[in-house]
């Protein structure tokens, strides 16, 4: 994989404005500099109206066909204005975050690479980041789907840090395959009828009378002609070729087929190689002794020469987030780790613990406006813990940093970022220093940061020598970014079966956006009418995710956030699991209010029939209303996000306090056009399994400036025996022509379910969660 070169990232680029041919197959990484020579010669415009000027073919002299497809900015059509736009709520209902990236990505959105080999063989170059989310499987999907090829002759390959694709290489808010879904099947496409091109003048038949079918040119005659052997021949920059558009839907045969991983057969087999899994020469196993609180600095090292002296134990230096021990092993380094004797300066966050932090989230609350004065109402407050990302793989990186040029290995969901940032903090220009782009083993939000990646990068250059960093567990669960602790505070008015009004405030510990995401909210936001962009970035992200999907009457959403000095991020779905899966509850209890039942009353107040139809899905399938034992208990709740929306239904047991658990599940999703309906079966599941975690017992107390939880265990996410004995997801048959989002959508209603599914089994009102939130370990060592 490109991820895993040595090569420096401008080793492809020509220096003469030449492109030679790539070793091995590979694509030029800086494609910009490529000769206008090399530029394929079209005929009439193709498919889409593309037109010669705004639509080019980057072409690769080789035993291959190596093309890169890029789009011209004028492509994009402008937004047709509204009439009346009268506030910033009302401006935001009309986009969602997904929108602001796709238009910030606009301009560089075709900058993509594609090969055919001479063996059939078809790599694609993809500039996002596998995080396990399936991305890999489901553009591999299109690829093969436009190619007419068998998936398994599709090849991704993630891209290193391209900075020539400014706001379009960030993996997060639910938006690859929705940014992705038009330009890798125009390029793939553009391949397909090179090919078919290239069959043509070989047997000298029109292109229009030759068809495509697994990975092969097909004449009328019965001839046939494999993408191998035509690679060549379809990589010369004097072909002639017609206009190329990917398909209708309606003609997929692959895409929307439930489809198994790529790569599950290397990661169950242990062939999958993550960041610490690279054989970079000479780089050395490194570990860092952090500060007893969160941001804390190094004083003083009192016995930094006696653990230098240990076995195995290579390098002790001092970097800004502690002490860096480089060994021949990790054994050794650990056991060095746990020698040292440092002296701690303080952090911003030394004194505080959660109940000062829910004291100044309560204080931070906005007020509420509607007054309960001629109506009924529902009040309600809701408080939700730090939460951990917790992937699998822990933070880790390799790096070779030199006098005169840098080498990075990390999962990282802002490679440009990154690069930029490490170039600047080791003063190396940034032509200097390459980011590769590792598969990693989970990331939830958190590999929008490169922490690791930094100091990794810091480390290697203060021993001058290669090293593989590796964040412990108690490292990952203590000192990583957390999910924002939160208030809610909910009002809602009704009279004669109405809602009148919902109004919502949220105050949030501040949310850390400096990873990439913040540069394309602002960019493209301060573009839209009536000046969204001067909003604060926190509120622009709130209020294009955040969105009330029933007939409530006067709907305010507000966000309040303050600062806290404790290290936060962007935890999957962000704002909505905790915000969304509150006001679920709420409507669970308008609904009691008004004597109505709570499918029912959804079902009243949903604003579509799309809304409706997941919602009768779950209550169908899912039994709505059968009786079950004293303590058990079913609940409901929907969400829609991202140009996607889900429903879920789940059952409760609470009959042993000591281990309340849900034991069914029914989930719907609808996302428009479906890519991979396995791979959106596991995306909700995901959202499941950390709504389950997060509600009923997964959180981070802190306690004088630092998380005591250290593992997994401590942390309580869900186990094996946490988890549904019976969960079913039904996705939906395709309702649209492209694709929403899903990688976020299944948490915030599966949140709301089971609150409701646990209120009704207990007859109590949650308010706290999790739910379960006891300290009940003894902490490791500070």
């Amino acid at each position: 994989m490109t991820g895993h070169s040595h090569a420096p990232s401008d080793s492809h680029a020509p220096s003469d404005g030449q492109s030679p041919a790539p070793a091995g197959g590979r694509i030029p990484a800086r494609t910009e500099r490529e000769s206008p020579a090399q530029t394929e010669r079209e005929s009439p415009a193709p498919a889409g109206g593309r037109s010669r000027r705004s639509f080019l073919t980057q072409l690769v002299v080789a035993p291959t066909l190596a093309l890169v497809t890029r789009a011209a900015a004028d492509l994009l059509a402008p937004q047709p204005a509204h009439a009346v736009i009268p506030t910033l709520p009302a401006i935001a209902d009309l986009l969602d975050l997904g929108d602001l990236f796709i238009l910030a990505g606009s301009p560089t959105s075709a900058l993509l690479a594609l090969v055919v080999e001479a063996d059939g063989t078809i790599r694609f170059r993809l500039p996002r980041e596998e995080v396990g989310q399936g991305l890999t499987t489901a553009v591999a999907m299109l690829v093969a789907e436009e190619l007419d090829a068998p998936l398994a002759s599709v090849r991704v390959e993630l891209d290193d840090a391209r900075p020539e694709l400014v706001f379009n290489q960030l993996t997060g808010s639910s938006n690859s395959i929705r940014s992705l879904y038009g330009p890798v099947r125009q390029c793939a496409a553009t391949a397909r009828a090179r090919l078919v091109a290239a069959a043509a003048v070989r047997w000298g038949l029109p292109a229009s009378a030759l068809t495509t079918a697994n990975g092969a040119v097909r004449a009328p005659d019965g001839r046939t002609a494999g993408y191998g052997s035509l690679a060549a021949a379809a990589a010369d920059p004097a072909l002639v070729v017609l206009g190329a558009g990917p398909k209708p839907p309606a003609k997929h045969t692959l895409v929307g087929k439930p489809t198994s991983r790529i790569d599950a057969r290397a990661m169950v087999t242990g062939a999958q190689r993550y960041t610490l899994d690279l054989d970079v020469p000479g780089a050395k196993p490194c570990v860092v002794r952090r500060p007893p609180t969160l941001g804390g600095s190094v004083r003083s090292v009192a016995n930094a020469a006696a653990v230098r002296a240990m076995p195995g134990v290579l390098h002790v230096v001092t970097v800004a987030t502690g002490v860096a021990v480089v060994a021949e092993t990790f054994g050794q380094a650990l056991d060095a780790k746990a020698a040292l004797q440092v002296t701690w300066g303080p952090g911003p966050a030394d004194q505080l613990s959660d109940a000062a932090v829910r004291t100044k989230l309560r204080a931070a609350t906005a007020p509420l406006l509607v007054p309960p004065l001629l109506t009924s109402y529902v009040d309600a407050e809701f408080d939700f813990a730090f939460v951990s990302h917790a992937p699998m793989e822990t933070n880790s990186a390799v790096a070779d940093v030199r006098d005169d040029r840098a080498e990075i290995w990390s999962g990282l969901k802002s490679p440009i970022v990154a690069r930029e940032t490490i170039a600047a903090d080791l003063g190396l220009p940034l032509d200097k220093v390459t980011v590769h782009v590792v598969q990693a083993g989970g990331s939830f939000g958190r590999r929008l940061f490169f922490d690791a990646a930094l100091e990794a990068a810091r480390i290697s250059k203060a021993c001058r020598r290669p090293v593989r960093l590796m964040w412990t567990r108690v490292d990952d669960t203590r000192h990583g970014r957390m999910r924002p602790a939160t208030h809610h505070k909910i009002r809602a008015t009704h009279a004669l079966g109405e809602v009148l009004s919902f109004e919502h405030r949220v105050a949030a510990a501040e949310t850390d956006f400096r990873h990439g995401l913040g540069e394309i909210i602002t960019a493209t936001a301060a573009s839209l009418p009536l000046g969204i962009g001067n909003a604060t970035l926190a509120q622009t992200l709130f209020l294009t995710t955040i969105k009330s999907p029933y007939h409530f009457g006067l709907t305010t959403q507000l966000l309040t956030e303050i600062p806290t000095g404790v290290p936060t991020g962007s935890w999957r779905s962000v704002y909505s699991a905790n915000t969304r899966g509150a006001e679920e509850i709420v409507v669970d209890e308008l609904a009691a209010a008004t004597g109505r039942d709570p499918y029912q009353f959804r079902r009243t107040f949903l604003k579509t029939a799309a809304q409706r139809a997941v919602l009768d899905k779950v209550a169908t399938e899912g039994e709505w209303g059968r009786a079950l034992p004293a303590g058990c208990a079913q609940g409901i709740a929907f969400h829609e996000e991202y140009k996607s929306r889900t429903a879920c239904l789940v059952e409760i047991d609470t009959r042993d306090p000591e281990h309340v658990r849900v034991t069914k599940a029914v989930i719907a999703v609808d996302v428009g056009l479906p890519v991979n309906p396995r791979g959106l079966e596991a995306q909700m599941i995901g959202g499941l399994t950390d709504a389950i975690s997060t509600t009923l017992r997964s959180g981070l107390h802190l306690d004088k400036g630092l998380p005591l939880e250290g593992s997994y265990g401590q942390f309580h996410w869900a186990k094996q025996r946490d988890t549904p004995h019976d969960v079913r997801v039904f996705v939906l048959p395709a309702t649209g022509t492209e694709p929403g989002g899903a990688g976020e959508l299944g948490l915030p209603a599966a949140v709301g379910a089971i609150a409701n599914a646990y209120a009704r089994a207990t007859g109590t009102k949650p308010r706290s969660f999790p739910l379960d939130f006891d300290v009940d370990f003894t902490p490791y060592p500070r």
